[in-house]
């Protein structure tokens, strides 16, 4: 009898020990519940992952926009560079290329070329070429004023201006007379004879070019309101014009200088 109470002593035992870790168990937890938090918790891990993701993303493209700023930003100033030398350089050039275009026409006008002058000065009140056409002696000038003799050039031409008062060429050999004085920097002896261009010959196609040397004269001169007065007119009157445009240049820089 006892051994029968023992044996039954041993099969409960593993019952019990079974209930004891039931009961130990949570009471009312949800299996569902359970599964709805874990997967909240994995939603939240891959959030945080895509949005480090994103934002390293972001970064990047700030970086690639940042590059392109300076990228950008360095060709601007090299175009800023460009553009000022070209600036100086059609100041420097501006002479020489008016004159090729003026010896093409002038040579398209004439029937033949003059022989230029030999040897040094001309002298006072003699023409290039004693004896020959209007054109002739307009031509020679001009040569002289290609050759850089500038003095012999200004004589030259004041007298053909006195012996062809009425020439077709009297305008434009006017023009070169004022020039020969402004490249020696005579600005106001040039000035005089480019206001000249426009008094006498109103109807000329040099008074653009005249008129903006007139500007560039009194600016030599430090005449900063008829410097200014004289390339303001050069816009108004003749906008479409590369004298316009040169204009333009000048009375930015008088800006710049703060005259």
């Amino acid at each position: 009898m006892r051994n029968l109470r023992n044996y039954r002593v041993l099969l409960l035992a593993p019952l019990l020990a079974l209930s004891g870790c039931e009961l130990m168990q949570p009471q009312g937890e949800d299996p569902v519940l359970v599964k709805l938090t874990e997967l909240e918790q994995r939603l939240a891990t891959i959030e945080r992952v895509v949005q480090s993701q994103s934002l390293v993303n972001m970064t990047q493209q700030v970086s690639s926009l940042e590059r392109r700023s300076d990228e950008q930003q360095g060709r601007i100033e090299e175009l800023e560079h460009e553009a000022s030398t070209t600036a100086e350089r059609q100041r420097d050039l501006y002479i020489d290329i008016d004159a090729r275009i003026q010896e093409l026409e002038a040579a398209v006008q004439a029937s033949a070329m003059p022989t230029v002058l030999e040897g040094g000065a001309l002298p006072p009140g003699q023409l290039p070429v004693p004896g020959g056409s209007d054109r002739d002696n307009y031509q020679a000038a001009f040569e002289l004023l290609k050759e850089q003799r500038y003095e012999p050039a200004a004589r030259a031409f004041e007298q053909f201006l006195k012996s062809y008062p009425g020439s077709e060429l009297a305008d434009n050999a006017q023009y070169w007379l004022a020039e020969s004085h402004y490249v020696t920097q005579a600005f106001g002896q040039a000035l005089g004879e480019f206001e000249a261009v426009i008094t006498r010959y109103p109807n000329s196609r040099k008074v653009p070019d005249a008129l903006l040397k007139v500007g560039y004269c009194n600016y030599e001169l430090k005449q900063w309101d008829a410097a200014r007065a004289a390339l303001k007119r050069v816009q108004g009157e003749f906008p479409e014009t590369t004298a316009a445009r040169l204009a333009g240049q000048r009375l930015q820089r008088m800006t710049e200088e703060g005259v």
